[in-house]
């Protein structure tokens, strides 16, 4: 019963979005592309019933359909990767907004990015507990502010002035992030002791069968202009204020129209060290890569001999997709010009 639930919340999101028209005279029809993923990790079919897989298909499936209609419509890029995002947000099966999972002190904290691939704007807010669709606030930094980052209590005053939704911070609350806590807080209770004797931050890292839970999004329009957005809850029994790569501008989200747009999934600090989505776009742009072969540098290659794991989207401004990842894993989903959505979830599909 509680996918019947899940799938009428995603209802409550239509027309919700203006679609803003801009650069008509280069209209390019039926090039418009969308790719979104749901996070990456060990995410196995022996795992999972068929119940909560076909929930996880029919919600990638309703927010392609959602963003397709925008795109189709004449709406830019950026109206359709927060529209997609904020689907997800409402959507309790992903680690974002509603589904986000606890901090080690029973908070959720929320993080959230989005670029314009046209203009390289872009805005992002992290550790914020009462903002409804932190990727809303995140573009609101981006066009209301002459800043690309707030934090915390700022990001949240900022988000109240300009009107978007304050909820309590309740409302993110849901009972299998809660049980995912106190599960993941009675593991840690014995090795975190051994871990402890070195580093408090190592004991922060999430374990290998954990899910990188992070919703993300990049599109082109049919003007040609790129975007991405990315929005998550962070890792489980997370402490310190950790904020990962999703936030920030060329770790986890980019967008620039002459190379990609790309959004991240993974253990935030590898991408953080490498700026793994600017590096994607920069291999593209200096040293001639192909998106495919740019992203499976990162992702498959360079994040991994860290120590890392973990994938992202990708669209060039070509209209070509990549969707590498290096789990067993990733909800992951795209539509083109067509209309053929197509959702995959492992590594097999």
């Amino acid at each position: 019963m509680k996918y019947i639930f899940i799938a009428l919340t995603i209802l409550l999101n239509d027309g919700l979005f203006g679609q803003e028209i801009k650069d008509q005279s280069h209209d390019r029809g039926n090039s418009i592309v969308l790719v979104i993923h749901g996070g990456a990790g060990t995410i196995l079919k022996s795992q999972m019933t068929a119940e909560k897989e076909k929930a996880y298909r029919d919600s990638l499936t309703f927010a392609l359909q959602k963003g397709y209609v925008i795109l189709k419509n004449g709406g830019t890029s950026l109206d359709a990767v927060e529209a997609v995002i904020r689907i997800m947000e409402d959507c309790p099966l992903f680690n974002a907004g509603r589904g986000a999972v606890f901090t080690h002190e029973g908070r959720n904290e929320l993080d959230a990015a989005i670029m314009n691939g046209k203009t390289l704007e872009a805005g992002s807010v992290a550790s914020v507990t009462t903002i409804k669709n932190p990727v809303s606030a995140a573009r609101a930094v981006m066009e209301k502010s002459n800043h690309v980052m707030l934090v915390g209590k700022g990001a949240e005053q900022f988000a109240k002035e300009q009107g978007l939704e304050i909820v309590d911070p309740s409302y993110f609350y849901t009972e299998e992030r809660w049980r995912a806590l106190e599960s993941v807080k009675k593991e840690d209770s014995l090795k975190a002791l051994q871990i402890r004797k070195n580093s408090d931050i190592k004991s922060d890292k999430p374990g290998p069968g954990e899910k990188f839970g992070t919703v993300g999004a990049v599109a082109l329009d049919r003007y040609g202009n790129l975007a991405a957005a990315t929005s998550t809850g962070g890792i489980t029994n997370k402490k310190f204020g950790r904020i990962g790569d999703a936030p920030i501008i060329g770790a986890g989200t980019y967008a620039n129209n002459a190379t990609c747009a790309i959004s991240c999934t993974g253990w935030g600090e590898f991408y953080i060290r490498l700026v793994v989505a600017k590096t994607v776009s920069d291999l593209m742009e200096f040293r001639h890569y192909s998106l495919q072969g740019a992203a499976d540098e990162m992702v498959m290659k360079k994040v991994p001999e860290l120590g890392g794991s973990g994938g992202l989207i990708a669209i060039d401004k070509d209209g070509n997709i990549a969707m590498p990842f290096s789990t067993e894993g990733m909800y992951r989903g795209y539509v083109q010009g067509d209309g053929v959505v197509v959702v995959k979830i492992y590594k097999a599909e």
